[in-house]
């Protein structure tokens, strides 16, 4: 008995280190993360009706945010629950996008990378199968809210039981802006790599086969190196994968552009530095 004892107290213990160890890494990377990415408020009226080719998160307005999301994540499912400041379910929200819901989740290392969409199932509730392995993960509520401020920050959470949050490598930056994923290959040209000007992505890639994929020709998320700041751009048209943004802080950020190719939706993966004005 004292064994079983002794193992579960162990058992315990490396489970509370690894806790300790990834809310210092998400907390270093809270307080460290200087990357804020300005909304581009040039108009673009996209499938929906909506009036913005990008939205996401700047931390100078988080604290305007009238709704709260919930991450809760289990063996089989993953549930989101929304909620006003009063506590009650926020169940108005406009489609964008052709879904309700968009929810991007990264790993820790930014190695991993999920859109989902998950369905509602009550007032201000989502769910969706979980299709995510042990580990520590952060999440990004994309919504639009119908009557009340909105801004996606990131909901940390934790899947299975992992031993301890690995070890953080610093992202580098790719040499070349060339990636391939399922035999298709995909390269990046952005007109900047400076802060505060307007920067242009445009990809070159096979488009016999590119088809629209949620109301557009591609998606690209965009976040700081510390998952804290969040950017979901959509096309600067219907007819082409050209984006536009702007980054107001120096830093590393990784960039996942989504293209559906032949029925198949594929990301591919970018890692830029973005240097302060000269």
């Amino acid at each position: 008995m004292d064994k079983w004892v002794m193992a579960a107290m162990l058992y315990v213990a490396v489970l509370i280190g690894g806790f300790t160890v990834y809310d210092q890494f998400w907390a270093d990377g809270k307080q460290t993360a200087a990357a804020e990415m300005d909304h581009n408020e040039e108009p673009h009226a996209d499938m929906n009706g909506s009036s913005s080719h990008e939205h996401g998160s700047d931390s100078q307005h988080e604290g305007s945010s009238e709704v709260s999301a919930f991450v809760q994540a289990d063996k089989d499912e993953l549930k989101i629950f929304l909620k006003d400041k009063a506590g009650n379910p926020v169940d108005e929200l406009a489609v964008n996008h052709e879904k309700l819901l968009h929810l991007i989740i990264v790993d820790e290392t930014l190695q991993k990378y999920y859109h989902l969409h998950p369905e509602q199932t009550g007032k201000g509730e989502f769910h969706i199968a979980n299709p995510l392995p042990a580990g520590f993960y952060k999440a990004f509520i994309d919504i639009k809210p119908k009557n009340l401020a909105y801004h996606a920050a990131p909901v940390p959470f934790v899947v299975g039981h992992p031993s301890a949050a690995a070890n953080h490598q610093p992202l580098q930056p790719d040499t070349a802006l060339i990636q391939q994923v399922d035999g298709e290959t995909v390269t990046l040209h952005m007109s900047s790599f400076q802060t505060n000007q307007p920067v242009t992505l445009s990809f070159d890639l096979d488009q016999t086969n590119l088809t629209p994929y949620l109301g557009a020709m591609g998606h690209v998320v965009i976040l700081d190196e510390y998952a804290q700041n969040y950017l979901h751009v959509h096309p600067a048209n219907d007819h082409e994968p050209v984006f536009e943004t702007q980054f107001n802080q120096p830093g590393i950020y990784k960039i996942w552009a989504e293209f559906q190719q032949n029925g198949k939706v594929r990301a591919f993966p970018f890692v830029v530095e973005i240097k302060g004005e000269n």
